[in-house]
């Protein structure tokens, strides 16, 4: 790739300066990136033999966080230097949404959002605080997202929203933007990733603005993952012990193999992601032996520090390279993940946080498990009920009929009970009737072309239904 493309990079400067939809600040951040790339910097396998294994200095236990202080006042000192920020660039398509997902009901008639902002404004209300919330939008998400925010505007939470980067797809074929092919609609434009948050927060006037105001620590988390509430115990922690970065990690189970994890990598901390890995050692690193960790990219930022690194240009990270197709046209973007930024930070941390901080929702089986009577809702925090004596949660497979959340929704008369239940795989053209109550191991499998119902009140413990004569 890059010997085809070091000649067409000047080419590609001079196609970019004409694009008209973009700012100066993006059109330089997209240049910079692809010239990263053409000269061979997207992630590169790390050296096995020179991963270590973090000490409890570099990956802190949760449990050993020193407690939060119990003055209100001082309380209100801590959340007064904070800030919340959301990634709120995606959409919900996988679900079947043509929105931000942000905006999906998640329990109670309560969206992600809706959950975010009461669980600040709590924060505000009882502290007499003022932590603003921040949503990074994408130019996908940004018009809806500016509606929705409305809504809010009698909350006790001040919210601002700014866009990430928008940069041209990329021909594969002769290295050229795809609107100067004429593709000049949304499907020529891509969201640089996650890893974009720290300059088009200091693009946007906003990390100016709120180091103005004070503040020090952003607290930035996917909208989706519902677990990712403030702690005042990792905001207090950061402030004493001034880290400038802290990534909030958690014990590994089989369904987070691929997830990247923290390694000590000559004498910095860095994330490790299975891009990196050399082929051989694949296995290893999806092995919940050796790492035990992944990110569940909650991150925790010092304002300052993002504002001298952007400045300096030194947020280089490891380059995703995400081929797609555009009307039969093979197209690349360029990506980077927030979670990589990590190694340019001075005394960056992870925290090993408990499994309640990751619950994310990306796909309707996730939806199932937080509207079920596995978890409580209380002061827009979701909160698993202490009822259930398993700490894993069960696994659920549910088929392409619930894939949309319109359909699945339609599917369930009401939420089965699923406290003692350990996995559930349903398939088939299924539908549930009300108080169904799933216990132990289930498979619900509706033969092709036939409809199966599960009746009113049904209790289905450890068994395979396959008709309506299992029932």
């Amino acid at each position: 790739m890059a010997a085809v493309a070091t000649g067409n990079v000047d080419k590609l400067k001079s196609d970019v300066a004409s694009l008209s939809q973009i700012s100066e600040n993006e059109k330089n951040g997209f240049i910079n990136l692809v010239s990263r790339y053409v000269s061979g910097e997207e992630a590169q396998h790390v050296e096995w033999s020179k991963i270590q294994t973090p000490t409890d200095e570099v990956v802190v236990p949760y449990d050993g966080l020193a407690p939060t202080p119990e003055d209100p006042e001082e309380i209100k000192k801590l959340l007064d230097k904070l800030v919340v920020l959301k990634l709120n660039g995606g959409l919900g398509t996988t679900m079947g949404c043509t929105g931000p997902k942000s905006v999906i009901e998640v329990r109670n008639g309560l969206t992600f959002l809706d959950l975010i902002v009461i669980q600040i404004e709590n924060l505000n209300n009882k502290y007499g605080s003022s932590v603003p919330l921040l949503l990074m939008n994408s130019f996908n998400t940004h018009d809806d997202t500016q509606k929705i925010v409305e809504k809010y505007s009698k909350s006790n939470v001040q919210i601002h929203t700014f866009n990430q980067s928008q940069y041209p797809r990329l021909v594969v074929e002769d290295f050229s933007p795809l609107p100067s092919k004429g593709q000049t609609g949304k499907d020529g434009w891509y969201p640089p990733g996650h890893g974009d948050v720290f300059p088009s927060l200091k693009n946007s006037g906003k990390l100016d603005l709120l180091l103005s105001q004070g503040k020090e620590y952003v607290f930035i988390a996917n909208s989706d993952n519902l677990g990712a509430v403030v702690d005042l115990k990792i905001l207090h922690h950061l402030i004493q012990k001034k880290n400038e970065y802290c990534m909030e990690v958690t014990p590994k189970t089989l369904a987070d193999v691929k997830g990247g994890t923290l390694i000590s990598y000559e004498g910095r901390v860095q994330l490790l992601e299975i891009a990196q890995v050399p082929d051989q050692h694949v296995n290893e690193f999806k092995s919940i032996e050796k790492f035990k960790i992944f990110n569940t990219n909650n991150l925790w930022v010092n304002l300052k520090a993002i504002k001298r690194l952007v400045e300096a240009d030194a947020l280089k990270m490891e380059i995703i390279p995400n081929p797609k197709e555009v009307d039969g046209v093979k197209v690349l973007q360029l990506e980077t993940a927030a979670g990589a930024a990590i190694r340019f930070f001075n005394n960056a941390i992870g925290i090993n946080v408990p499994r309640s901080r990751f619950l994310p929702v990306k796909a309707t089986s996730d939806l199932l498990l937080v509207q079920s009577d596995l978890y409580t809702l209380q002061d827009g925090f979701v909160t698993r009920n202490s009822a259930r004596k398993n700490p894993e949660n069960p696994t659920i497979e549910l088929g392409p009929e619930f894939k949309k959340v319109g359909s699945y929704l339609s599917r369930f008369k009401s939420i089965p009970s699923i406290l003692e239940l350990d996995s559930l795989k349903v398939s088939g053209d299924v539908w549930f009737g009300a108080g169904v109550v799933l216990k132990g191991k289930v498979t619900i499998t509706a033969k092709s072309g036939v409809k199966l119902e599960i009746p009113d009140n049904a209790v289905i413990a450890n068994k395979d239904i396959n008709g309506p004569e299992d029932l």
